[in-house]
């Protein structure tokens, strides 16, 4: 998990960064696939699936070519639930 870390956040995190976005590493799955959630403006981005493809997936598959792939996990973030409950809470 921590070697997977340093390839994520080093190929990932500059290539992210400069559009207001970061990447989070959630989990290794034992069958070999990598769960990553992107996080900032990126998060919304139209083509977080496409960087998925062609910046991280090339990045794992080159330092482990035994992984199976890079799978995108979308998550709302605590801070879009409480906006809403907010907005909600109004009516």
């Amino acid at each position: 998990m921590e070697k997977m870390q340093k390839v994520i956040k080093g190929k990932a995190h500059s290539v992210l960064s400069a559009h207001n976005g970061d990447i989070e590493l959630m989990e290794v799955t034992s069958d070999g696939f990598v769960k990553v959630r992107i996080t900032g403006a990126c998060a919304t981005c139209p083509s977080a699936q496409q960087t998925m493809s062609e910046v991280m997936e090339a990045a794992v598959k080159e330092a482990y070519p035994e992984s199976k792939g890079v799978i995108l996990v979308h998550q709302v973030s605590d801070e879009l639930i409480n906006q809403a409950l907010k907005i909600l809470r109004k009516r």
